[in-house]
């Protein structure tokens, strides 16, 4: 998971203009991302999260159905987004050996350059397409 994805889905979550206190705390977190390393981030959600954990454990009662909710789900959606996703955020910094980019920017630059030379031979069969894109990759 690159950071820059990993941004767009909190973004998502919770909105770019956050009202909620909560929410504006886990944007700031966020911002801080490319610049952090595992230790420190994982340290500022962790402490985020415990300042904000009764908040997050809110409950609604639909009337209706008798069903209940939580309240703050989005929220709760972009911390775990967060939490999941840790431990790929910064395979970058393990293999300083590998010049790996903490983005996919220029990779997906590559493969919107080879879906416009695959949809320019349209009408492909399968076997012609793999034999097309392994000589593009193979250049």
């Amino acid at each position: 998971m690159c950071q820059f994805h990993q941004a767009a889905i909190i973004t998502r979550y919770i909105t770019r203009r956050p009202k909620l206190d909560a929410s504006k705390e886990l944007k700031t977190i966020l911002s801080k991302l490319p610049g952090s390393d595992r230790v420190s981030f994982e340290n500022m959600i962790d402490t985020w999260y415990l300042k904000w954990q009764d908040f997050l454990a809110e409950k609604t009662l639909n009337p209706e159905t008798m069903r209940w909710h939580f309240t703050h789900r989005r929220i709760r959606s972009a911390y775990r987004s967060l939490k999941t996703n840790m431990p790929y955020l910064f395979t970058y910094l393990e293999y300083p050996n590998l010049d790996i980019p903490n983005t996919t920017n220029s990779l997906e630059g590559v493969f919107s350059n080879l879906k416009i030379k695959l949809q320019n031979h349209r009408g492909l069969k399968k076997d012609r397409k793999i034999r097309f894109i392994n000589e593009i990759l193979a250049k």
